[in-house]
């Protein structure tokens, strides 16, 4: 079986692989480590659930969030999700076919959207001495590109050789690369710093030419003003504009797929999460992912501060939204939309000022003093909150430990059968975005069982079927209750502050 792959076939201002020389074949401990185009993808390659699945087939994941008994066996593809059967939007480049959208698998429909190259600009931003950041040049020449000369060169990015960044520029997301290279040039002071970027209605696919703007980034800065291969790259990849001038692309995922998925799973992670992003990211904050968890499931605003690199923090932002996966048909409907930002600067408050539910970073210290602009400040491991009806959140509870010492003892398990079983690497993405998946089904699932009984109380039996602390979480609960609409529900007196 021939493993298909995700890029298109090389064209003129695609760069071609060296081949590899026979001598080092057989030389692991000389083998340059994985191309970024592979490693450093947002999304998820299975239909939508923020998950990946293996090279050859999916593969079952044994999961136990608490819920009485062992873990099941889950299929990284046997969630049905919300309405299966509404239909995607037609490809126009397709002949009229006799089948209906429900012979289709999701899957099949998903792959066939993906194909379809979504690039509505590229741009180099430098930066001058004497100016600053500065748009040096863009296709479309008409595109609106105000602010993004602060998006692609991060602050603090002069400290850093490279760097990677994804961000939003209104309703489309963006991918620059950054790099500095020391110069001998008094007018420059001595380094060249540019980035180049592309924007796309969705972060998914950036990940293609992640090593295609690495290399024109460096070409940049060798030979400053050598645009062909970029102006090849936009011609090919361009997406189609309706007629009517307004620069909004007629397909994008979040349209394509709202009928498809429950609106509390994110609508956009469908292609690969960058290897080992979410166990770091659960590594890196150890218990206290279980707080970000709760927050990210309240749809609380979530600023991350960093200094740079950047990318990796970009990473960060897209493991919240893994945390507040739903997948059952109709819960959060009315719930404001987590959204990822990804970086953001000074130039942003604006926009963040109209937000009711995001996550962000940033490298600009500055922000935390804009209170009003966030519920949640991460600064490095550090989890804190001005408002005085979450920090109670800020405590971990009885559970919140249980299930992470769970997490970690599958984790370990999974590592074992990893290196007897050599299986991929993949699987354990699988079992921590699974692990918070099933763990939110838990609790609606629940929540919606009480609330449609002749007793609609919450009891500790039913909040303990949650996977939850009846004590510890109550005001959690209470949360919970409030913003996704379970207000016919009650709770029992035995649920009494901690």
């Amino acid at each position: 079986m021939v493993e298909r792959s995700d890029r298109a076939p090389l064209l003129d201002w695609e760069e071609v692989p060296p081949a590899e020389k026979p001598d080092e074949a057989g030389d692991d401990s000389e083998k340059p480590p994985a191309s970024p185009s592979s490693s450093r993808a947002l999304g998820c390659s299975a239909p939508g659930f923020g998950w990946s699945t293996s090279p050859g087939g999916p593969k079952s994941v044994c999961i136990d969030t608490g819920g009485g008994g062992s873990g099941s066996a889950l299929p990284a593809t046997s969630i049905t999700p919300a309405a299966p059967d509404a239909p995607l939007c037609p490809d126009r480049d397709d002949p009229p076919s006799d089948s209906t959208p429900e012979e289709l698998s999701l899957e099949s429909r998903m792959v066939k959207w993906e194909e379809k190259d979504q690039i509505v600009s590229v741009f180099v931003v430098a930066f001058n001495t004497r100016s600053g950041n500065m748009l040096e040049w863009c296709l479309p020449r008409d595109m609106d590109l105000d602010g993004v000369e602060f998006k692609a060169i991060a602050s603090g990015s002069h400290r850093v050789s490279t760097d990677f960044i994804y961000f939003r520029k209104g309703s489309y997301f963006g991918l620059a690369c950054f790099a500095n290279m020391a110069v001998e040039s008094a007018v420059e002071r001595g380094a060249r710093m540019k980035s180049v970027g592309i924007l796309s209605p969705s972060y998914t696919l950036l990940y293609r030419y992640m090593s295609f703007l690495e290399h024109q980034v460096r070409l940049q800065l060798q030979a400053p003003g050598h645009y062909s291969p970029l102006e090849a790259f936009y011609e090919d990849k361009r997406a189609l504009l309706p007629p009517g001038g307004e620069r909004v692309v007629t397909v994008s995922p979040a349209h394509t797929w709202s009928t498809t998925l429950s609106h509390s799973m994110h609508p956009e992670m469908k292609i690969t999460h960058p290897a080992g992003c979410m166990s770091q990211f659960t590594r890196f904050f150890g218990e206290q992912i279980m707080v970000i968890w709760k927050l990210a499931l309240l749809r609380r605003r979530i600023l991350i501060f960093s200094p740079p690199p950047v990318g990796v923090v970009c990473y960060r932002v897209y493991c919240c939204c893994c945390l507040a996966n739903i997948s059952i048909p109709g819960v959060g409907v009315a719930v404001p939309e987590f959204r990822p930002f990804f970086y953001v600067n000074v130039a942003d408050i604006s926009a963040l000022e109209n937000e009711l539910a995001y996550v962000a970073c940033t490298t600009e210290k500055i922000f935390e003093e804009k209170k009003d602009l966030y519920d949640v400040y991460v600064d490095n491991q550090n989890v804190k909150t001005y408002r005085e009806g979450l920090k109670p959140l800020l405590r971990l509870s009885a559970a919140d430990k249980d299930k992470y010492r769970r997490l970690t003892e599958q984790r370990q398990m999974l590592l074992y059968s990893q290196e007897v079983n050599g299986d991929s690497i993949s699987s354990e993405e699988d079992l921590f975005i699974l692990f918070f998946l099933e763990q939110n089904n838990r609790i609606f699932q629940t929540l919606s069982e009480v609330a449609g009984s002749p007793d609609p109380t919450l009891t500790h039996e039913s909040v303990r079927a949650m996977g939850l602390d009846p004590h510890g979480d109550r005001l959690f609960l209470l949360h919970l209750l409030e913003i996704y609409g379970y207000d016919t529900l009650l709770l029992s007196d035995q649920l009494c502050c901690s």
